[in-house]
């Protein structure tokens, strides 16, 4: 197969796939519309990350295209109603990442609560002042989960065995799931999940019925104390909302993973308060995950080359 693949796949490309396939690979290919479309004239598989936009008009530039493969699990940087009119086949790497967008989240709570970062700064600065580094403990503190997918529970479970309670809303969640039944997981609305949280952390797909969920209202229901973990999609929350609702209170904080536009403007609102926590998008992106992604891409680009079923398909 002539496979083209148009972003980083943060490991080295297997040289016995480059020699079963025809390979383009180039990590800024998705910066190039022009030459990415006259790659894809004889393409029969399309391996992108998130910053490739699969539209239609790209699909009509490859003609030959079988299979799409997604480097993680968000879909909103591709049309799927556009691949499935043209019979093209969507894999995601479901599930992959997930135990490494868990444990940042559990960082993220542990960062927040012993001020680790800020503990370091003072003492390398010459201080010993042990009271004003004094943090407090997660157990009995309560985690809002919003979206309960294959990520949202892993923290869960993990949060659990820390001692947190751990409330969720997600519409698609059945309260005779594992979660709830044998996690204690408590099912329950988005405005109580806001309420109660001392930490909320989203893990919903970005969907026209789920952009800016998170806006002036939902934060209006959250804690004077709340924290707002996003490493989900940056399109979740209202950012405008958020800097304001940053800005009228220092007790607040928020660890942001993905942002609305990536990278941000150089004048990023958001940069400049005190009480955020930014990082680029790497909340799923470890060593051993970013391993598994991309075997489990490139097997899927094998199996559907040898004409067996693939796994992980989205449509």
């Amino acid at each position: 197969m002539k496979v083209v693949i148009t972003e980083d796949l943060w490991v080295p490309l297997p040289e016995d796939f480059r020699a079963r396939h025809r390979v383009i690979y180039d990590p800024a290919l998705f910066r190039d519309p022009a030459r990415l479309a006259a790659h894809l004239a004889e393409a029969e598989a399309l391996v992108v990350r998130n910053r490739t936009r699969v539209t239609g008009e790209l699909l009509a530039a490859a003609p030959r295209l079988r299979l799409v493969g997604r480097l993680g699990v968000g879909l909103d940087n591709l049309d799927l109603a556009a691949c499935r009119a043209r019979g093209v086949t969507v894999v995601a790497a479901r599930g992959m990442n997930a135990t490494s967008v868990a444990e940042y989240v559990m960082a993220a709570l542990f960062e927040h609560a012993r001020r680790l970062s800020a503990a370091s700064a003072r003492t390398r600065a010459g201080e010993w002042n042990r009271q004003a580094c004094t943090g407090r403990e997660l157990a009995g503190r309560t985690l809002g989960l919003i979206g309960v997918g294959d990520i949202g529970g892993r923290v869960a479970i993990r949060a659990r065995a820390i001692g947190m309670r751990v409330i969720a809303h997600d519409p698609f969640l059945l309260p005779s799931g594992m979660l709830t039944q044998d996690f204690g997981v408590a099912l329950t609305s988005l405005e109580e999940v806001c309420r109660e949280a001392d930490y909320v952390s989203l893990h919903a797909p970005l969907t026209a019925q789920t952009r800016h969920l998170v806006g002036a209202r939902a934060l209006g229901w959250m804690k004077q104390t709340a924290v707002l973990i996003n490493t989900a999609r940056g399109g979740l929350v209202d950012e405008r909302a958020l800097a304001d609702w940053l800005t009228a209170s220092p007790d607040r904080f928020a660890v942001l993973d993905v942002r609305e536009v990536e990278p941000p403007a150089p004048d990023d609102p958001l940069a400049r308060l005190p009480n955020v926590l930014l990082t680029p998008h790497i909340a799923g992106v470890t060593e051993e995950s970013a391993h598994r992604v991309a075997t489990f891409i490139l097997d899927q680009v094998d199996r559907a080359s040898r004409g067996e079923p693939v796994q992980g398909v989205v449509i």
